[in-house]
């Protein structure tokens, strides 16, 4: 008669321990949320006062798609 080896709740919850992790639990990446309008204006407002003590030409519009992109991480 073979016996059979088994891992206690206890064992594995220190081995998880160990790696970092929680037994029977995976890791998951936040995936970055998208930014609110509220976020958008405040950093569309920010660039501007940027760009009127630089003294430069913009508009509104631009600010706000600026806002969005730097927001989002984009690289466009």
């Amino acid at each position: 008669m073979a016996t059979k080896k088994t891992t206690s709740a206890a064992s594995k919850t220190k081995k998880a321990a160990a790696a970092g992790t929680k037994a029977g639990v995976k890791k998951v990446t936040a995936s970055k949320t998208a930014p609110t309008e509220e976020q958008i204006r405040r950093k569309a407002e920010e660039i501007y006062h940027e760009r009127i003590a630089r003294g430069e030409h913009g508009t509104a519009e631009d600010d706000w798609h600026k806002a969005e992109k730097l927001l989002k991480g984009s690289k466009k």
